[in-house]
């Protein structure tokens, strides 16, 4: 599928039973709200899905089952976080044969790569795949930092089209713009920069509280991208105490557990993730629920004339 980078694109989470499995019938149910609500594409793989703990076999299973599911109607891209370049070309490969649309790549895990290295492992999964990849930049939380020299190396990899900003540094994104024009595509990275990020240009959300409030996000971007700020800020400041779960390091617990409250999900986890207890579980919920409580009234985005 030829797609464009840009909307809303859930981080989905990985759904599990009491029993550790699989759970497709939720995580079925989760992937129809995001399609309701008018999302662009979704990722799997990735960090919110627990990629570091399922098997290859599970993967597989989920991104087949998602790409029978959305029949076509929007990209499923693969999250590739590896150690070596091997097994980074390994996946690429693996997610071409399964029929992902795309992919994004982190930067190599536990070793901070060098310039050369780092340029080096981006080329060299890129020139494996016609796949287009979205890079994600992450040093906050990943330690290794995609400079914009090392973007300016990479534009001679054409299948390299798009950026998962998360610098948590909103001017970068002017940055990208400044140097590269529309090059690469820019997404949002972190929940908590969503209006500012989208303010300054980027292009579109890569999300994680959209898991649990789908509607909510697609609306907040479409009203950015029409311009409506001042709708858009409101919504935005009632959504903050949300998107403030997506920046901690237990992100996964917080928003499977706002996805259980929204219907939508379950608080399941895998080990050594546990589940929340005792006060952390019951000030998680006091955030969740007060803003299911005080949820928007949006109506539908054709009332609203966001038909972006």
């Amino acid at each position: 599928m030829k797609f464009e980078w840009k909307g809303v694109m859930p981080a989905l989470t990985t759904k599990f039973t009491s029993a550790d499995t699989l759970d497709l019938p939720l995580f079925e149910k989760n992937l129809r709200a995001q399609l309701a609500a008018g999302v662009e594409g979704i990722i799997l793989g990735g960090t919110l899905g627990e990629a570091s703990v399922l098997t290859t076999e599970e993967k597989e299973t989920l991104i087949k089952f998602a790409i029978e599911k959305t029949e076509g109607r929007i990209p499923v891209i693969l999250n590739i976080a590896e150690g070596s370049t091997r097994a980074a070309l390994e996946q690429a490969a693996l997610g071409k044969k399964w029929g992902v649309d795309g992919l994004m790549m982190l930067p190599p895990m536990r070793y901070v790569p060098d310039h050369r290295e780092l340029v080096t492992y981006f080329r060299t999964v890129a020139d494996s795949t016609d796949l287009p990849i979205m890079i994600y930049n992450n040093p906050v939380d990943y330690k290794t930092l995609v400079t914009l020299d090392a973007f300016e190396e990479l534009t001679g990899c054409a299948n390299i089209t798009a950026v998962k900003e998360s610098t948590r540094d909103v001017s970068n994104v002017t940055r990208m713009r400044n140097r590269f024009g529309n090059r690469y595509r820019i997404f949002c990275g972190v929940d908590t920069l969503t209006f500012e990020e989208l303010a300054a240009g980027a292009d579109g959300l890569v999300a994680g509280l959209v898991c649990a409030f789908p509607a909510e996000t697609v609306a907040l971007y479409k009203l950015i991208k029409a311009g409506r700020l001042k709708e858009a800020l409101e919504l935005y400041r009632w959504f903050l105490p949300l998107l403030e779960l997506d920046i901690h390091v237990k992100l996964v617990q917080y928003i499977k557990l706002a996805e259980q409250q929204t219907g939508i999900g379950s608080e399941q986890v895998r080990a050594p993730r546990l589940p929340l207890i005792g006060e952390e579980r019951k000030r998680i919920l006091n955030i969740i629920n007060t803003g299911i409580a005080t949820r928007p009234d949006l109506g539908s985005t054709k009332e609203r004339g966001l038909s972006i």
